[in-house]
């Protein structure tokens, strides 16, 4: 367990210089906001467009996101190096808003996840360690795994529960999805509410460059999700100028017409089967494996999964990856979609090593 105790008490004891005392219940999330701000003072943590390369990461990642022609931009992004005071750590999410308080909502979950989520996996790693039985390094990836999973699943439900009491934002008919990644070392664990979607382009035996989709699209159609709805007395349908675009509808009120299945937030039919439970997953990096591109519905409802990877490693300059993706978007709305207002579009392009891309 010696590698398990390192990395528990590295982590304790960033909390406790920043703290001047022992973690421990409400001290832990104070201590991680404090360490989110001396990340922001050093420039590990980018909130807008742009890239973030830090001298000796492995990790590259280009940002970019683009308002749509429906109003303010909804969407909103964070990259934090350096996780947790950790070298081997990153964390990145892409939210995407909706909604009159859209924009407010996707910016709160944004600004609180990261935080929450470092505290939980503080704890739990912290209660992990109290057990006699517990041997990491009997099966690291396997209790990895469930220690960032239990995180999720806390942090999303504190989240939501936070958002609710929140008295400045009206997320009554707002909300946000919320797709995030945590890299630690040569592992990713990916977390997803909502219909945002991440994508990994990986190098095939035939030395093609192909995509792997990470996460699923939780729109209100699929199978589980529908049965979900239904058995919660919401109603799940399309509306007649819509053909194809499934919506969640309150028992009696055509409303609120959510186009997907999971969010935080809107709690007008929080009890009607909209949940804000994540999926979470873990994948091994190998050295087959370029990069992962997480992007809002705005790139997916126009540009497929082998388009998306193609586009973002034929760039030659790898900080203007994501811009070129979301730009592709831009273009494809105005001939696939004519006559509907674009749809905010954004992108993070996360590279998993220093070396650049061999382009062909």
């Amino acid at each position: 367990m010696s590698q398990f105790s390192s990395m528990f008490n590295g982590l304790a004891r960033s909390f406790s210089i920043r703290r001047g005392k022992n973690p421990g219940n409400g001290d832990g999330r104070e201590a991680a906001e404090v360490m989110a701000k001396d990340a922001k003072k050093n420039d590990l943590i980018l909130r807008s467009s742009g890239f973030v390369n830090i001298d000796g990461s492995n990790n590259f990642a280009s940002v970019f996101s683009k308002r749509g022609r429906k109003g303010v931009n909804q969407d909103c992004t964070i990259v934090w190096e350096e996780f947790g005071c950790q070298a081997d750590m990153l964390f990145c999410g892409i939210f995407d808003g909706h909604g009159p308080w859209g924009h407010f909502v996707a910016k709160k979950v944004r600004e609180s996840m990261p935080s929450s989520l470092l505290c939980n996996w503080q704890e739990t790693l912290a209660q992990a360690s109290l057990d006699p039985d517990f041997d990491l390094e009997s099966d690291k990836k396997h209790h990895r795994f469930h220690i960032w999973k239990h995180s999720y699943l806390q942090t999303c439900a504190i989240v939501d529960r936070e958002l609710e009491h929140c008295r400045k934002i009206d997320s009554l008919y707002s909300g946000t999805t919320a797709l995030t990644i945590v890299r630690q070392g040569d592992l990713i664990y990916v977390a997803n509410i909502g219909d945002s979607r991440a994508v990994l382009a990986t190098t095939s035996d035939d030395g093609n460059l192909v995509p792997i989709q990470l996460t699923v699209d939780f729109k209100p159609n699929l199978p589980q999700e529908a049965e979900r709805i239904t058995q919660c007395k919401g109603r799940v349908f399309c509306l007649h100028d819509e053909p194809g675009v499934h919506r969640v509808w309150l028992p009696d009120e055509e409303s609120p017409g959510l186009a997907m299945s999971r969010a935080f937030g809107d709690y007008c039919i929080k009890g009607y089967g909209l949940i804000s439970v994540p999926e979470v997953t873990q994948r091994h990096i190998t050295s087959r494996d370029e990069f992962v591109v997480l992007a809002t519905d705005g790139v997916w409802d126009v540009i497929s999964n082998e388009e998306a990877i193609r586009i973002v490693s034929s760039t030659p300059d790898k900080a203007k990856a994501a811009k070129h993706l979301v730009e592709s978007a831009a273009r494809a709305w105005k001939k696939k979609r004519k006559g509907i207002a674009m749809d905010d579009i954004s992108a993070i392009c996360l590279f998993f090593h220093s070396t650049p891309l061999s382009i062909t």
